[in-house]
C-alpha cells in the first residue's frame, strides 16, 4: 500500500512550555457547588491484591500491620491479613507508598514516605514526601519532603521516635538535589539533609544497628529512567556508613566491586551487629557480607538469580534472630541458613518480592510485600495469608460490552486480564462474579464487538495478542509476525510494540480488529491474516532503539520499548476517521480508512500520547490526553481541536499542577460535559475544557489510568484501587448556570430494571452493587428547619393510580422524607402502597409498624416531587430484565394476581382494625353499664366473643418474634403475606399452584368475612339498643 503524508500549517495556542498557564485549585463558587455533592462512586473490585513495596507489622500486638501499595495508599489490619481497611484515604495527597516504619518504643507512632522505590517504566507514581500518625493511623499530617518523590526507607529509633532517618530516592527521571539521607530531631518538624552524593544519585536503601542507631548504612544508586532506557550503575553507586546518627559519613568499598555498581541493598544483622550483608549489581555483583560492621567485605554469592533484573529487586534482610539467617527478595523470596552461601525458595502467594519485615521478638512471625499485596506468615514463611481480599488492583485500560449487567474488562499489572460484572444482582460482587483471563496478560487491552462479546482480542507485551473464545475457554496466538521479543534490541524487532500496545474492535464492523505497533496492523478475519495500512507513525529516532537498559544489566521486557504507538482512536461517526498517537508526541489522522495519513502533531516537547477521545457529538472535535511524566514534568497537558487536528488549543485551568492527564472523555448525552482521569484524582468540565474542577466525591485519591462513558454511567480504571463505577449522570446533564438560581430542584428520573435477582448470597470481600430501583434526586440551597413546608413525593402509573407516596409528615419511616439543605435522594424499591396494621400484627424486624407490599411490574410511571411553591414531574420506565424473555401479558397477569391478593390483606387488616375499635368500646361500655341493660350485655358479649373468634383466624397475636413463626399457627394474613412474598419474587408467569392457593385463601376470607359483616349487624342492633335505653351512643364501629 501506498502511503501520503500531507503536512498542515498548524494554529496553536501555546509554542513552548513557557507559554502553557497552570493554576492552582479553581474556586468552586465559579461552578454550581451541587456538583460537588451529586452521587457516589461504588467500588467493583476485583477483590486481588495489586502491587506493593512496603509493608510493616508492629512490636507489641502480632495481630496488627501496615501494607503501603503503589497507588491505593496505606491499608492496616488489625486480624492478621483477614481482613484490610484503607487508612489513608482523605489524608494521603498521592497514593503511592515508598516506605512504611512503626516506632518500636511507641507503635502508635507510623511514618510513611511516599513514592515507590523500584521504579518501573510503566505503573509507577511519584509521591509527596512524609506522612505521620500518632494514633495508630487514625489521622495524619503531611511532613513536607514532597520534591524527594520517591522515598525508599524510613528509620525510627528505637527508642527516641523524635529521630527519624529518611533514605529519598528522588526523581527517577532527572537530575535533582531532592535527594539522599534526611534526618529530624524533632519528629519531622524540620528536616536536615544530612548525606548527598550527587544529583543522579538516590538512596535506594537505609539500614539501622538497632543496638547502637547510631550506626546507619546507606545505598546509594546511580540511575536514571528515560521513555526508552533504564540507566542502573554510575559512579553514584556505592555503600556509606555513618556511626554518629547521620553527622559524618564515609563511603565503604574495602572489598567491594571494582567494576561500576547499580542498585544495591543492605541489611545489619540485630543476632550480631558487626554483620552486614549487601546485595550488589556489578559485573562483579551478588551477595557480599562484612564481618567487621562494613570495614572489609567478601563475596559470598554471585548467583543470577540474587541479583537478575536488578533496577527491580536488590533487596536483602537479615533475621534479627540468627546470623547466619539472610533472606533476598527477587521474583522469587529466597532463604539462606549457612550466611548466604546457598538460597532455598520460599513459596509466596505471588512472584515479584520487594519488601519484608520480620518480627525482631520472633522470627517466624513476617509480612511480604509483592507485585500481588501483602501476605503475613506466623511460621517463617511455611503458609502466607491471602491476597485474595485487597481491592487494590492497577489496570491500565478499560473496557465494557452491553450485556445486561455489563461487565467491565481490563489488563491487571502483574496478573491477568480480567472481565468482572459490574453488578450481579445479589448483595455483592464477588470471586464467582468475574474471570481472571480472558487472554493477553497484565498489560492487555481486551477488545471485542460489545454486542456479542464472546470472542476477545486481549494483549501483551512484546506485541502478543490473543484471540479468546467464552465458550471454549481456550485463547489462540494470532500474532501478525509470531517472534520471541524478550531480551531483543527494539531496533532489530520487525514491529515495535509498546508495553501497553492498542488493540481496537471496530464499532462500525466488529469483524474489523486493530492492532498497534510503530505501524497501524488490521485484520478481518480473526487474525488469520494482517495488513500494515500504515506507515512508521512514530519518530522513529534510532539513538533510542536498542538495548532498554544498562550499562551493567539489559532490560528486555518490553517497557523500554519506545518510538511505538500508545493509542488509537476510531471515530464513531465515520468508520474511515481513526486517530493515531505515539509514545514520542506524534498525533496522525486518517481520513479514508488508512490510504492516507495525516501529521497533525502540535508544537509541543516530546511526550506521551496517553488517550485519543473523538467527541460523540461533533465528528471535527477530538480531546487528547497528552504528559511528559517520564521527563520529570507532572504538569496537566489537554489537548483540543475542532477541526479534525489542524490546530489545537491546551486546556488545563483548574488542574493542579502535578495531577497530569492520563485520559479525556465527554459525555455522551451532554455536549461539552467532560471527563478527566489524572494522576492524582479526577476532574471535571462543563464548558468543553475552558475550566476544570476537581470532582472526587468519596473516590480515593489514585491514579485514574483510563475512562469510559458507558449507559450513563462513568466507568474508571485506577492504578492501585480496582474498578470504580460511577452510576447515572443525570444530574451532571441538567447542572447549568439557570439552575444556580434555583433553591429547589429534582432531577429528571432515569429508567431502572425490575431485576431478576441471583439465587446465590455472595461470600467473602465484596465490590459494591448499583442501587437496583427507582432514585429520586433534588437538592435544597437554602432550609430553615423552622419552617413549616411539607415536602411530598407522588409515584403513578400510566393510568395515573397512586402506586406509593412519601411526606416529611409521614409518622413511618418507610414513608417519611427527611428534608435536609443540600443534595439528597430518595430510593424506592418499586413497591406499592403497603400496610399499617391493626393490634396484634408481628411486623418484621426493624420495621415501625408498616408492611411492605409487592413491587411494581414494568412499565410507565410517573414521579410528582412538591415542596412548597415548588413542583416538578418526571416520567420514567421500570423496564423489564432483558435477560428474561418473560411477555407484556405474563407480567399483567402476574401484577393482576398481586392487586388481588394486595386487596385481600388489606381488606382483612381493615376489617380487624374495626372490629378491633369494637371490641374496645364494646368493653368499655360493659364496665360502665349499672345493672339491668341485660339485652345489651349480652349482644355486646355475643359481639365480643365474634371479635375475638373473627380475630383468631386473621392474625397470631401471641407471635412477638420472627421464631415464633414455628411456634404458633399463622393465620390467614401471614399466609396472604407470603403468598405474596412467593408470587412476588417469582419470574413470571404466574403459576397454576399460585392460582390455586389464591382462590382457597380468597374463598376462605370470604367466609370468614361474613363474621365480620356479622359483627357490623351487631353493633347496629347495640346502637339502636343504646338509644331505646338512653345509653350513651358508641361513636365509632359502622
Amino acid at each position: 500500500m501506498k502511503y501520503i503524508f500531507i503536512i498542515l500549517t498548524l494554529i496553536f495556542s501555546f509554542s513552548s512550555e513557557s507559554s502553557v498557564n497552570f493554576s492552582s485549585k479553581k474556586d468552586k463558587t465559579l461552578v454550581d457547588s451541587i456538583l460537588f455533592e451529586v452521587g457516589n462512586w461504588r467500588d467493583i473490585g476485583p477483590f486481588r491484591g495489586g502491587r506493593s513495596t512496603a509493608s510493616t507489622g508492629i512490636t507489641d500486638d502480632d495481630q496488627i500491620y501496615y501494607m503501603g501499595t503503589t497507588g491505593g495508599g496505606l491499608w492496616k489490619t488489625v486480624d492478621a491479613g483477614i481482613s484490610w481497611k484503607n487508612i489513608s484515604d482523605g489524608f494521603f495527597n498521592t497514593g503511592s507508598v515508598g516506605a512504611v516504619a512503626v516506632s518500636e518504643s511507641d507503635n502508635n507512632i507510623i511514618l510513611v514516605g511516599m513514592g515507590e522505590s523500584p521504579v518501573r517504566g510503566v505503573m509507577t507514581s511519584s509521591g509527596d514526601g512524609i506522612y505521620k500518625s500518632v494514633d495508630g493511623g487514625d489521622n495524619w499530617v503531611h511532613l513536607g519532603l514532597e520534591k524527594t518523590k520517591h522515598i525508599s526507607q524510613v528509620r525510627i529509633h528505637p527508642s527516641d521516635p523524635d529521630i527519624i532517618y529518611v533514605s529519598a530516592q528522588g526523581s527517577p527521571y532527572a537530575a535533582t538535589k531532592e535527594r539522599g539521607i534526611y534526618r529530624t530531631y524533632d519528629g519531622g518538624k524540620n528536616w536536615e539533609k544530612v548525606l548527598f552524593v550527587d544529583s543522579k544519585s538516590g538512596a535506594v536503601d537505609l539500614a539501622m544497628d538497632y543496638s547502637n542507631p547510631r550506626i546507619l548504612y546507606a545505598s546509594f544508586w546511580d540511575h536514571q529512567r528515560l521513555p526508552w532506557y533504564v540507566r542502573s550503575g554510575g559512579e553514584g553507586s556505592g555503600i556509606w556508613k555513618s556511626t554518629d546518627g547521620g553527622d559524618t559519613w564515609k563511603k565503604l568499598d574495602k572489598g567491594l566491586p571494582k567494576s561500576v555498581m547499580g542498585k544495591i541493598g543492605v541489611t545489619v544483622s540485630r543476632a550480631n551487629p558487626k554483620l552486614v550483608y549487601a546485595i550488589i549489581e556489578s559485573e562483579e555483583g551478588g551477595l557480599y557480607r562484612s564481618e567487621d560492621a562494613g570495614e572489609s567485605w567478601s563475596l559470598v554469592n554471585d548467583d543470577r538469580v540474587l541479583r537478575a533484573r536488578s533496577w527491580y529487586y536488590m533487596h536483602i534482610y537479615a533475621d534479627p534472630s540468627d546470623e547466619n539467617v539472610v533472606y533476598v527478595l527477587n521474583a522469587p523470596m529466597m532463604k539462606s541458613i549457612d550466611g548466604g552461601k546457598t538460597f532455598v525458595n520460599i513459596p509466596v502467594p505471588h512472584g515479584d518480592n520487594h519488601y519484608l519485615w520480620i518480627n525482631p521478638n520472633d522470627s517466624d512471625i513476617m509480612i511480604n510485600s509483592n507485585d500481588g499485596g501483602s501476605n503475613i506468615s506466623f511460621n517463617g514463611g511455611k503458609s502466607w495469608s491471602t491476597q485474595k481480599n485487597q481491592p487494590t488492583s492497577q489496570f491500565y485500560r478499560v473496557n465494557v460490552d452491553n450485556r445486561f449487567p455489563y461487565w467491565v474488562y481490563g489488563g491487571q499489572q502483574d496478573n491477568s486480564s480480567v472481565a468482572i460484572k459490574s453488578s450481579s444482582f445479589s448483595n455483592g460482587i464477588s470471586w464467582k462474579d468475574w474471570i481472571a483471563g480472558v487472554g493477553g496478560c497484565e498489560t492487555a487491552y481486551v477488545a471485542f464487538d460489545k454486542n456479542n462479546p464472546v470472542l476477545m482480542y486481549a494483549g501483551c507485551y512484546q506485541g502478543i495478542i490473543t484471540e479468546y473464545s467464552l465458550d471454549l475457554d481456550n485463547t489462540k496466538d494470532i500474532m501478525a509476525y509470531p517472534s520471541m521479543g524478550l531480551g531483543e534490541p527494539s531496533d532489530e524487532q520487525k514491529y515495535r510494540f509498546n508495553w501497553n500496545a492498542p488493540i481496537l474492535v471496530s464499532e462500525h464492523d466488529p469483524n474489523t480488529i486493530y492492532h498497534a505497533a510503530n505501524k497501524l496492523l488490521r485484520t478481518k478475519d480473526r487474525g488469520i491474516s494482517w495488513e500494515e495500512i500504515s506507515p512508521d507513525l512514530t519518530k522513529n529516532n534510532k539513538e533510542n532503539l536498542g538495548p532498554g537498559g544498562g550499562p551493567i544489566t539489559n532490560e528486555g521486557a518490553g517497557g523500554e520499548v519506545y518510538h511505538t504507538i500508545y493509542y488509537i482512536a476510531e471515530s464513531p461517526h465515520d468508520k474511515n476517521i481513526i486517530y493515531s498517537g505515539a509514545d514520542d508526541g506524534l498525533i496522525h489522522v486518517t481520513m479514508d480508512g488508512g490510504e492516507n495519513w495525516t501529521n497533525i502533531t502540535p508544537d509541543i516537547q516530546e511526550g506521551l500520547i496517553n488517550s485519543i477521545e473523538v467527541s460523540p457529538h461533533d465528528p471535527a472535535t477530538v480531546y487528547i490526553a497528552f504528559n511528559r511524566y517520564k521527563f520529570d514534568d507532572f504538569r496537566p497537558y489537554i489537548l483540543k481541536s475542532t477541526n479534525y487536528g489542524k490546530s489545537w488549543e491546551i486546556q488545563n485551568s483548574g488542574i493542579e499542577r502535578y495531577s497530569f492527564v492520563r485520559v479525556v472523555r465527554e459525555d455522551k448525552v451532554k455536549e461539552g460535559l467532560l471527563y478527566a482521569g489524572t494522576e492524582r484524582g479526577i476532574y471535571l468540565s462543563s464548558d468543553g475544557g475552558l475550566n476544570w474542577y476537581k470532582w472526587q466525591r468519596n473516590l480515593p485519591i489514585v491514579p485514574i489510568t483510563d475512562l469510559v462513558v458507558h449507559q450513563n454511567d462513568l466507568v474508571v480504571a485506577t492504578q492501585g484501587r480496582g474498578f470504580w463505577i460511577f452510576d447515572d449522570l443525570t444530574p451532571l446533564h441538567e447542572i447549568s448556570d439557570n439552575l444556580k438560581s434555583k433553591n429547589v430542584h429534582m432531577f429528571d428520573v432515569e429508567d431502572n430494571h425490575k431485576v431478576l435477582y441471583s439465587a446465590m448470597r455472595r461470600q467473602g470481600p465484596l465490590g459494591k452493587n448499583p442501587y437496583y430501583g427507582t432514585e429520586i434526586k433534588y437538592f435544597i440551597r437554602d432550609y430553615d428547619p423552622a419552617n413549616s413546608l411539607i415536602m411530598s413525593i407522588e409515584i403513578r402509573d400510566d393510568e395515573g393510580s397512586l402506586v406509593r407516596s412519601f411526606s416529611s409528615s409521614s409518622e413511618y419511616k418507610s414513608k417519611k422524607i427527611d428534608i435536609k439543605q443540600g443534595y439528597s435522594s430518595l430510593r424506592w424499591g418499586g413497591d406499592v402502597e403497603g400496610f399499617v396494621p391493626p393490634k396484634g400484627v408481628m411486623t418484621p424486624r426493624g420495621s415501625d409498624g408498616y408492611i411492605e407490599s409487592f413491587n411494581a411490574i414494568p412499565g410507565k410511571y410517573n414521579i410528582k416531587f412538591t415542596y412548597g411553591d415548588y413542583s416538578k414531574s418526571s416520567e420514567f420506565n421500570i423496564l423489564p430484565d432483558p435477560r428474561s424473555s418473560v411477555t407484556d401479558n405474563s407480567y399483567y397477569a402476574k401484577g393482576n394476581l398481586l392487586n388481588k391478593i394486595h386487596a385481600d390483606i388489606k381488606s382483612i387488616y381493615e376489617s380487624l382494625d374495626r372490629m378491633q375499635d369494637v371490641r374496645s368500646q364494646l368493653n368499655n361500655l360493659r364496665g360502665r353499664l349499672q345493672t339491668g341493660y341485660e339485652d345489651i350485655k349480652n349482644l355486646s358479649a355475643e359481639t365480643i366473643s365474634l371479635v375475638d373468634k373473627t380475630e383468631s383466624q386473621l392474625i397470631s397475636p401471641k407471635q412477638k418474634t420472627f421464631q415464633d413463626v414455628i411456634n404458633f399457627r399463622n393465620q390467614l394474613d401471614a399466609q396472604f403475606l407470603d403468598l405474596l412474598n412467593t408470587v412476588n419474587g417469582n419470574i413470571p408467569p404466574i403459576t397454576k399452584g399460585e392460582m390455586e392457593r389464591f382462590d382457597d385463601l380468597h374463598q376462605k376470607w370470604v367466609t370468614i368475612k361474613k363474621r365480620y359483616d356479622a359483627v357490623l349487624e351487631n353493633v347496629k342492633s347495640i346502637n339502636n339498643l343504646i338509644i331505646e335505653n338512653s345509653v350513651p351512643f358508641i361513636s365509632k364501629g359502622e
